[in-house]
Parts: C-alpha cells; structure tokens; sequence
C-alpha cells in the first residue's frame, strides 16, 4: 500500500523486487502511470520477467557489426 501511495503522490514514479520462485529468480517491476497533461495518477504497470538465465551470464556478448 505504501508504494501505490507515494505513486499517487508523485514521491515514488518505481519499485523494484525480486523473488525466488520454485527455483526460478523472478524480477518485479511496478511503474507509476501518469496523466502527461494533469500529472493525476492513472494506475499501475506491472512487468515480470524471468531472469534466472541472465544471472548466469557472465564475461560479455557484443554485436559485431558489418565490418567485422
């Protein structure tokens, strides 16, 4: 409750969790969604994502691009 409060109240536009579920490393998000024009509170976005498989990666991975 206290997150959806600070989104009404604009001290808080994000919020951020994760979780380890049935061994898998779930990443929470919450976005506070605003009116562009009156600044009044909309609602919430939630997104959830799957990281488990990113933690693993390590070292890195770039593009090459069409010179290489």
């Amino acid at each position: 409750q206290k997150i959806l409060d600070d989104f009404r109240s604009g001290t808080r536009n994000e919020a951020d969790f994760w979780i380890n579920l049935r061994g898998k490393m779930i990443y929470i998000r919450y976005f506070a969604i605003h009116d562009p024009e009156t600044t009044n509170y909309l609602g919430c976005l939630e997104v959830t994502q799957d990281i488990t498989e990113i933690q693993k990666i390590q070292g890195e991975h770039r593009l090459l691009s069409e010179n290489d």
